[in-house]
């Protein structure tokens, strides 16, 4: 689910969280140096928001939210079609 910066507030956790860039260096991925999960980063789709792993929120009903889906290997094909259909 993408989530708008202003929006996103991590709890705890910070001091476990790291940071990889890859490619263009427009997306932000952070990952946990604990268990490796990525549950949330700023998407070069989204650079204003967050994206955030559904799986990993507590009490999250993941039939609630649309999926939309998108295919990466293609993303400058893709992406003015993806963010048309976010909004």
């Amino acid at each position: 689910v993408i989530v708008p910066k202003e929006q996103f507030r991590l709890l705890r956790g910070q001091d476990k969280i790291t940071q990889y860039q890859f490619n263009t260096l427009n997306a932000r991925h952070l990952f946990c140096k604990v268990c490796g999960i990525s549950g949330f980063y700023r998407p070069r789709s989204s650079p204003d928001g967050y994206a955030v792993n559904i799986r990993c929120l507590d009490d999250a009903d993941i039939e609630q939210f649309e999926i939309v889906r998108f295919c990466g290997r293609e993303w400058e094909t893709n992406i003015s079609e993806f963010r048309a259909r976010i909004g």
